[in-house]
């Protein structure tokens, strides 16, 4: 007998209520995000669109814990982050959220490896383990062949897929991309977009901040802001990726 039970439902990954974020005082008072609310459940890929000044970037530097809102809440896998302080955000960035910025953000001298594996050095995670992981983030991208590169011996396709796998490394609760296609030429941005895919199909929780359409256009969702506030939300059918490319990119 089913009556009288209730169904609960799931935690989402990203709860947003009311998020106002403010700049300035007086008349040089600028919101750049005016009662943003938003809920990302487990294995949804969404989209996150706008263009300049239009708020985004401000919403993924609060969604990534690296900014606090002015007023307003937001969880992460049911931890309110309001609630956190600096010693605690820091574990809960290192742990729960996986970035990938447009600028890749590798460290120069050092080996794909050891770019992969640095969030686990400071996540006090063993070396054995840590180097197991990070090369099965890198095989995961399709560079086991490039683990004893630096990045100045990879291409920009190259070198972002090695920070995919350190944004994967830590099995993190939301990947976050900030333009991750954006400093890309189109073979490499393929590939890119290829690998989000299918970490999309594995169950994978994404956010991805963008402004081109053909990068949305992989998605399962898309939100849009103008003037900080949301004014679209669809769901959508993904495109298909493009076929495999066998050539290093």
């Amino acid at each position: 007998m089913t009556a009288g039970l209730r169904v609960v439902e799931p935690t989402p990954v990203l709860r947003v209520r009311d998020l106002v974020k403010e700049y300035g005082e007086g008349d040089a008072r600028v919101r750049a995000l005016r009662g943003v609310s938003l809920d990302v459940q487990q294995g949804d890929y969404v989209a996150i669109m706008g263009a300049s000044g239009s708020g985004k970037s401000t919403l993924m530097n609060i969604l990534g814990c690296l900014d606090v809102p002015t007023s307003g809440t937001y969880l992460i896998d049911g931890a309110d982050v309001g609630r956190l302080d600096e010693r605690q955000l820091a574990i809960l960035r290192n742990r729960r959220v996986g970035f990938v910025f447009q600028s890749f953000n590798l460290i120069p001298r050092m080996s794909a490896l050891a770019n992969v594996e640095l969030p686990l050095v400071y996540g006090g995670v063993p070396q054995a383990e840590r180097r197991a992981r990070a090369l099965a983030a890198l095989e995961q991208v399709g560079l086991s062949d490039r683990v004893h590169h630096e990045p100045n011996q990879l291409s920009g396709g190259q070198q972002q897929r090695v920070a995919v796998a350190r944004a994967l490394v830590t099995a993190p609760a939301l990947l976050l991309a900030d333009e991750p296609t954006g400093n890309l030429d189109t073979a490499s941005t393929h590939d890119v977009l290829q690998i989000l895919d299918r970490l999309s199909e594995s169950g994978r929780t994404i956010v991805c901040i963008t402004h081109e359409d053909d990068v949305a256009a992989h998605a399962k969702r898309v939100v849009r802001l103008v003037d900080g506030e949301i004014v679209e939300d669809r769901r959508q059918a993904p495109v298909d990726g493009p076929p495999p490319r066998t050539a290093a990119g």
